[in-house]
């Protein structure tokens, strides 16, 4: 356990950073937790930290104190709205990666327009948790090499659920998909937490441009609504143009966004 002083003025005793754990932090003014820091790394190997502090004080001290322990380059994600988180990690060194927009998205087919959307000839959608598992895997594989030969699979919203090494479907139950006779073309993964979220849609490249991610969406909300939730959020990328014409053309709207800075 590592301590690091600092005379801050704000209580009779200096603050002092703790490592309480591997990569965890805490600050402490006059015995009192003042602040606590931790590092993870995300499913796509990336090192994301934050800082959860009462002063600035505190939260600057954390900062320094990850910073001369841990590796480059180190990611982290906040709102937007929160000027002063963001403002900290400025000071710590840390510039912006990238803007995700959170969109709401509606539920109700009267108003996503999606009631009568079907897929295209050949191509059928197999509901949640009905998939079969190697062909799901197959085709997640597939897209994920295509979008890390192209822009990088980095530039797509970071994936926060935890799962074993090298294994990139958590849980097939939460996945449906668009198939073939003889394999899948495109998926679609909701996850329902406190609330629902879609955290993936994507279709093989050959196959875009035919309706397929509309007609997943479609089946996806269509779920959602039948089971009474009136609306799901996704997370879209500053610069992918394309997602953001697909959910804003089904009513869906930007409500916050979020920030990835990195150092």
């Amino acid at each position: 356990m590592n301590t690091k002083p600092f005379t801050s003025g704000l209580g009779k005793n200096a603050v002092m950073i703790t490592r309480v754990a591997d990569r965890q932090w805490h600050a402490l003014d006059d015995d009192l937790v003042v602040g606590r820091a931790h590092a993870q790394h995300r499913p796509d190997g990336r090192l994301f930290v934050s800082i959860d502090a009462w002063h600035d004080v505190a939260f600057d001290l954390l900062a320094e104190a990850m910073l001369a322990e841990l590796p480059s380059p180190l990611y982290t994600l906040v709102d937007e709205a929160d000027v002063e988180l963001t403002a900290g990690w400025r000071r710590a060194g840390f510039t912006i990666r990238r803007r995700e927009w959170e969109y709401v998205v509606p539920t109700d087919p009267r108003v996503t327009g999606l009631g009568e959307v079907l897929p295209p000839p050949g191509v059928t959608i197999v509901p949640a948790g009905q998939a079969d598992e190697s062909l799901l895997r197959a085709v997640d594989r597939a897209i994920r090499d295509e979008v890390e030969a192209t822009v990088g699979w980095q530039s797509m919203p970071a994936e926060v659920v935890p799962r074993p090494e090298g294994d990139t479907i958590v849980d097939p139950s939460k996945y449906a998909v668009a198939a073939a006779p003889d394999r899948y073309l495109g998926l679609i993964r909701v996850v329902r937490v406190k609330r629902p979220r879609i955290g993936l849609v994507a279709v093989r490249a050959v196959e875009q441009r035919r309706g397929i991610a509309r007609a997943l969406l479609a089946h996806a909300l269509g779920t959602l609504h039948h089971s009474g939730a009136p609306a799901a959020w996704a997370e879209v990328q500053e610069s992918n143009q394309a997602a953001a014409a697909l959910f804003e053309g089904i009513g869906a709207r930007p409500m916050s966004s979020n920030l990835e800075l990195v150092r």
